[in-house]
């Protein structure tokens, strides 16, 4: 049986809203299953919420979202502010000489293998590919040749002594509602739009405040280019590549409840896997929950990319 394709769309001329339009049914089965998964209510709710915020704070894609939004059934300002997977991401330099990033995403939200999508998009400082779906303004997974290879982990969440997760969650989403600052997605395309080489993407990630901590990992086009970025909101701590990471923090003395599972095993795996293309695609870094597997080389200007569902690879593999 012949697997979907993904598809590689050209958005340098109309957006995410173009995108959107194109793939419209593919954008309201996303919407559909995030309804299933977390309620029609809780979507609802902060579906809203998400949209007020960003009037708020002016943010920068409120416009884009707005398009994307319009004539679509509610949720679209939720999915661009929902931030709730597990990742895996590994830095590390390459056979051709330059870096490498090798990155899964996890989350139980069926549908999201099957839709991905690479955008060919551009900004002042060049073109570049975004991993994404229909619907999606910000980035989470991106290469732009020449230039860098990005990625963003959940970090771990911030938790009071003695809170439940899920008191833990609501009063996340209470400290971002009180922020004026960028979501991580929103900052990675910024940097994909700006940024014209590595240095300048490491030094606009540490310099610019976030809305809730993140890991941010950055992969360059010469040896040695290459990190994992622990952003807390404000301050940020770098760790050179070769590196690693899942959903826990790097450094010790950072405290917070993990994302995702097996977050030790996950990150021991992927650094220490084999150099072939998708070699390190083994358990438990491939899992049930498993939604996309990328390999990105900003200096040779590769990527390889397939999506997963629970029982499986969902699509053809993707080469660039």
């Amino acid at each position: 049986m012949t697997m979907p394709v993904i598809p590689l769309v050209d958005i340098r001329e109309g957006g995410a809203a173009l995108l959107c339009r194109s793939h419209r049914a593919g954008a309201e089965r996303l919407l559909a299953a995030g309804k299933r998964k977390m309620s029609v209510p809780v979507v609802t709710l902060f579906d809203g919420r998400s949209s007020r915020w960003a009037a708020r704070t002016d943010n920068p894609y409120r416009v884009e979202i707005a398009e994307l939004a319009a004539g679509m059934p509610r949720g679209i300002w939720f999915m661009n502010f929902c931030y709730e997977w597990g990742c895996t991401t590994a830095v590390a330099e390459a056979e051709t000489g330059g870096m490498t990033m090798r990155r899964t995403l996890d989350w139980p939200f069926d549908g999201l293998g099957r839709e991905l999508i690479v955008a060919h998009q551009t900004g002042a400082a060049g073109d570049f590919y975004n991993i994404t779906w229909p619907g999606f303004a910000g980035m989470i997974t991106g290469m732009a040749p020449g230039r860098f290879s990005l990625a963003i982990n959940q970090a771990p969440l911030r938790l009071k002594r003695g809170w439940p997760v899920a008191a833990g969650w609501l009063w996340d989403r209470v400290q971002v509602g009180r922020s004026r600052a960028l979501p991580p997605a929103h900052l990675a395309r910024r940097v994909f739009e700006t940024c014209t080489d590595y240095t300048a993407a490491v030094r606009m990630i540490r310099d610019t405040p976030i809305a809730l901590p993140a890991l941010f990992s950055l992969a360059g086009t010469r040896p040695g280019e290459g990190c994992v970025i622990e952003h807390l909101g404000v301050e940020t701590r770098l760790h050179a590549a070769p590196e690693a990471v899942a959903n826990d923090w790097l450094s010790g003395d950072l405290t917070g409840h993990p994302r995702g599972k097996e977050n030790a095993t996950r990150r021991a795996r992927i650094r220490g896997a084999a150099a072939s293309p998708l070699a390190w695609l083994v358990a438990p870094i491939l899992n049930a929950d498993t939604r996309m597997a990328a390999e990105m080389d900003a200096g040779a200007g590769t990527l390889m990319l397939r999506g997963y569902e629970k029982d499986g690879a969902a699509t053809e593999l993707f080469v660039l």
